[in-house]
């Protein structure tokens, strides 16, 4: 039989359901997708996008009786968002489905819905008390981040030794990554001190978790050459000190195939990579690549997991 995946639909004001129907033939042929929305929100989406639901398109029931409101950001379509993903977490975690595939949240909606999670990896983290890493990228370069959704003025401090020593060695172990190219923090990683001493505390981390894998990780590298054609090709797996230092280029290269994948948890969990694309819900079809290469990422880590 073919292995059951989770799949949390995510914003329903956003893409996350039309990309749900139409990858979902693509999808299929690999894995047996169990969408986390009632058959009432689903009748009314799909009427929304003009668009028939598949006969197989199995749903697992989400409670739930609301008006779909493209491209708005609405404190019930984020409270359903959410409990799509918990029921998605629960299914895994009984033994239902082998990973949780998640379309887009909108972290604002969350906040209406007085969600004190800043997304997904963040809920995940505090679910399982687990030091989740958010890993994103494909199969050419992956990028993981030591701090996330963080104000840019908060990620000094945050810069521990002992915190990314934990979080470089995590990182290592849930890969296997044989090499592993560290960011430092400021322009031109600090020219020894010139332009900030954080650099000094990533290379007391870099030695200690050379210390754990010998020879893996290498830096701090100077942030602006990480992700020339040069560099990449030298290095697959780079880790970032904060979210739009590893994220907007990654995303400048790798946006379409792109994926996230939450390391370090009991659970399979993949994403797709990008937002809600309130701007286009409803009205344009939107491109699948990122969900299709996510449910294939899934697929991949449970069977190695089940191995």
């Amino acid at each position: 039989m073919k292995p059951a995946i989770a799949i949390s639909i995510g914003d329903l004001n956003g893409i996350g359901i039309a990309i749900a129907l139409e990858a979902h033939d693509a999808v299929s042929q690999h894995c047996r997708p169990r969408y986390c929305i009632s058959r009432l929100m689903l009748e009314r989406a799909a009427a929304l996008l003009g668009r028939a639901i598949p006969d197989d398109f199995e749903t697992v029931d989400v409670p739930g009786d609301f008006p779909i409101r493209p491209g708005t950001v609405d404190a019930k379509s984020g409270r359903y968002s959410y409990d799509s993903f918990m029921k998605g977490v629960a299914l895994c975690e009984e033994g239902e489905t082998a990973a949780v595939v998640t379309l887009p949240i909108h972290k604002e909606a969350w906040m209406k819905a007085g969600l004190a999670y800043k997304g997904h990896t963040d809920l995940l983290r505090k679910h399982f008390g687990a030091e989740a890493i958010m890993m994103l990228g494909c199969e050419a370069l992956y990028v993981a981040l030591f701090t996330e959704h963080m104000p840019l003025r908060d990620v000094p401090d945050a810069i521990e030794e002992q915190a990314l020593t934990r979080f470089l060695c995590d990182f290592q172990r849930e890969t296997g990554a044989e090499e592993v190219a560290v960011l430092g923090l400021n322009p031109h990683a600090g020219d020894n001190g010139v332009l900030g001493n954080e650099e000094r505390i990533i290379e007391k981390a870099i030695a200690n978790a050379n210390a754990a894998a010998p020879g893996v990780f290498t830096g701090p590298v100077v942030p602006d050459v990480a992700f020339t054609p040069a560099f990449r090709s030298r290095h697959r797996y780079i880790a970032a000190m904060y979210h739009d230092q590893g994220l907007a280029p990654l995303k400048a290269l790798y946006f379409d195939e792109g994926i996230n994948v939450s390391l370090n948890l009991p659970i399979v969990r993949t994403s797709v990579d990008h937002g809600t694309a309130f701007d286009i819900a409803y009205k344009t079809p939107p491109r699948t690549e990122s969900y299709r290469n996510a449910v294939a990422a899934a697929l991949k880590l449970a069977e190695a997991r089940a191995q």
